[in-house]
């Protein structure tokens, strides 16, 4: 399941990621992310990944990779930091892995760290 988050500093999006992410899910929550693009401001973003959260369930993987892929290529400037917030350690790693592909500035956070999450994407 996908939620937007409405505690947020101003210009910061909040998703919060739990359960698993179907493509039903992500196609719901693309509204949000084309509304976010479609307003011209820097994009900066808190990702809160549950600890309930298992990955990707039927047609997840499909849609994300169309929805991140998109989104990065057309608006790739539009990207100025990415707040990953979660103590899943197989999410740690996958973002110190491949963080360097996302575009502006990522950093990872875990679960207590959100109010610092929230003020380094602010930043």
């Amino acid at each position: 399941m996908i939620e937007v988050l409405s505690d947020m500093p101003e210009g910061v999006t909040g998703i919060q990621v739990s359960g698993r992410v179907s493509g039903e899910d992500l196609k719901e929550f693309k509204p949000a992310m084309d509304n976010l693009l479609k307003s011209g401001a820097d994009i900066r973003i808190v990702e809160v990944i549950d600890s309930d959260y298992e990955g990707f369930g039927p047609g997840g993987l499909v849609e994300d990779l169309k929805l991140g892929l998109g989104t990065v290529f057309t608006h790739h400037a539009a990207f100025k930091r990415v707040a990953v917030v979660s103590d899943k350690e197989w999410v740690v790693h996958t973002i110190h892995l491949v963080g360097w592909l996302m575009p502006g500035e990522v950093q990872v956070f875990g679960l207590d760290g959100l109010e610092a999450a929230k003020q380094w994407a602010a930043g």
